[in-house]
């Protein structure tokens, strides 16, 4: 089989399709994971962990790659649903005379075009609020917080301090003497050090906090509604996944069958209690 004919045939193009798929939802997962530090850890120590994870994410050289995957994973699997829907389209210009969809197919099946689409749309939206942010404007704040310090004089003041990714306190301070990892001695107090963590903890807690952002509601409604769709999309994506991959038997498919409407259930549904928890406090 020839290169074109391996993207041109449907059924290679249904394989490719559950391969992105099935390689999105373990991302879900991973994602998911790093997300839930954002309830189950509070004050200092949560926003710590949340900032040392997005700092991770963001400069592991395999993490980096796994990135590129992603963005990929995500336009192919979109480029090939649009696809495979026009040409299902095509093939039956005319519905049938008689027609049971329900006998025949689950609902989800039949209005995954119009999930992907709205999901689709949901990922530009958060994208452009969070990743266009942290990656290409570059406008979020770095991680600081107040500590004790002594300056050469020997005397105690409070300073704004920054977290960096080595795990050391550094000062904004062009002058820095750091003795056995505990004490920290300043000479200039206003100068600022860079490659510190980002601190994305504190823009996603505003980005849902009534108190700091007027839309907050709005973008509330509109993650929990996403959330529902992807979790309604994945119903039957998931297992469908599995089947267009030849992995079919009478034994094993109603574990996948479960174990794909529990994966739609939890995932998304976690996903909505973070910002719904958030949005609360």
């Amino acid at each position: 089989m020839s290169v074109r004919s391996a993207f041109s045939s449907s059924i290679i193009k249904k394989v490719w399709m559950a391969l992105t798929g099935l390689f999105l939802c373990t991302f879900l997962v991973g994602h998911l994971a790093g997300n839930m530090q954002l309830i189950l850890k509070t004050g200092e120590e949560g926003r710590r962990a949340f900032n040392e994870y997005a700092y991770f994410m963001g400069h592991n050289p395999f993490i980096k790659v796994l990135s590129y995957v992603t963005y990929f994973s995500i336009i192919f699997h979109a480029v090939q649903g649009f696809y495979l829907t026009y040409q299902n389209k095509k093939a039956r210009p005319q519905g049938y005379a008689y027609s049971k969809p329900g006998a025949n197919s689950s609902l989800p099946s039949r209005y995954m075009a119009i999930l992907g689409t709205i999901i689709l749309v949901f990922i530009v939206t958060h994208m452009a609020n969070f990743w266009w942010r942290a990656k290409i404007k570059e406008d979020i704040p770095l991680h600081t917080y107040i500590i004790s310090a002594k300056d050469q004089m020997g005397q105690s003041q409070e300073q704004e301090m920054y977290y960096t990714h080595n795990l050391q306190l550094i000062p904004k301070s062009d002058e820095i003497v750091v003795k056995n990892n505990t004490e920290l001695f300043m000479a200039n107090f206003n100068v600022k050090i860079a490659d510190g963590y980002k601190d994305l903890h504190t823009v996603v807690m505003d980005f849902f906090n009534p108190k700091k952002n007027d839309m907050a509601l709005a973008y509330l409604l509109l993650y929990v509604v996403s959330m529902a769709v992807l979790g309604f999309h994945l119903w039957h994506g998931f297992a469908s996944g599995f089947q267009s991959l030849g992995l079919n038997h009478k034994r094993y498919t109603p574990l996948i069958h479960g174990a794909g409407k529990l994966f739609a259930l939890a995932v998304p549904g976690l996903f909505a209690l973070i910002t719904i928890l958030i949005y609360l406090k």
